[in-house]
């Protein structure tokens, strides 16, 4: 069922950003958790054979970024496009070959990610304009103020089976429970801005969690996580979040995961539902 929020309420405003070259620093190597260097894609560009639905382990990558990838050269525009965009939010394609064509904000990383179909993406180009309608900033539950909304669309809040508990709980599908204890990079950061990165170096543990099994676009939960005002530890808070970005073979860095809802109170509550993903929610695709 969906909740009742203050969609009426919001604005929505136009922002822009340009497809990013892929970058890498001198001389190229990452070091992996046996101190190996290995030179390898995955951030910025377009990328042609991930997309959400897919795995988010098994890519010989790092940190892949499905789909585009998006930025604004100036910084203080930049800024607006990673603080004013949704999850969910439509993207359209203002210049080059594929000029017109329409897709959909999937996930936040050091640029933003949308996903087109697979037949725009073929059409598009380093340096073409992507403009993105905002809609989303200020987004509440009218019954349940105690929930922080972070970078939720009206689109996606909307189509997100949640299901009222009663007038203190709220149940949200997931596909995965992630312990607060392999959380890793980001936490230091504002969770208005940016993702945090799971630690999956440990691989006997992501496959005794079913972490492994984890697609770009699931939603997940950490329980007694509290990202209200940046990321932290608290018992009985839950945070629901976003599968974004692939695997990384960095100590400390793994599939990233972008916070969606926290509440420092045990208001919400989860069920494992493999479906839990936001191709099914936004129709982007259908999974296989």
């Amino acid at each position: 069922m969906s909740v009742a929020t203050n969609e009426s309420q919001l604005v929505q405003i136009a922002v822009t950003g340009n497809i990013s070259q892929p970058t890498l620093r001198y001389p190229g190597y990452t070091l992996n958790d046996k101190g190996v260097g290995q030179v390898l894609p995955g951030m910025s560009g377009v990328v042609y054979n991930a997309r959400v639905g897919d795995p988010a382990f098994g890519w010989a990558a790092d940190h892949v970024e499905p789909g585009v990838s998006i930025a604004n050269p100036e910084s203080a525009g930049d800024f607006a496009l990673h603080y004013l965009t949704c999850i969910g939010n439509t993207a359209v394609v203002t210049s080059g070959l594929a000029k017109g064509a329409k897709g959909i904000v999937t996930g936040e990383h050091a640029r933003l990610l949308v996903d087109f179909p697979p037949d725009v993406n073929d059409l598009l180009c380093v340096g073409d304009s992507i403009q993105i309608i905002a809609h989303g900033r200020g987004l509440a539950i009218n019954d349940f103020p105690q929930i922080e909304l972070k970078k939720c669309s009206p689109q996606l809040v909307n189509n997100i089976p949640f299901k009222v508990l009663d007038r203190n709980r709220i149940q949200v599908p997931v596909t995965t429970v992630l312990p607060p204890r392999i959380m890793g990079s980001g936490a230091e950061l504002n969770s208005e801005y940016v993702d945090q990165d799971l630690m999956s170096g440990d691989r006997a543990l992501m496959a005794e969690l079913g972490i492994d099994k984890m697609r770009l676009g699931d939603l997940v939960v950490i329980p007694d996580a509290d990202h209200r005002y940046g990321r932290t530890y608290r018992k009985g808070a839950v945070t629901i979040a976003l599968c974004i970005h692939g695997d990384s073979v960095m100590i400390g860095h793994g599939p990233g995961i972008l916070t969606l809802m926290t509440c420092p109170e045990p208001c919400i509550e989860w069920v494992i539902d493999p479906t839990a993903n936001i191709a099914n929610y936004l129709n982007i695709r259908e999974l296989a």
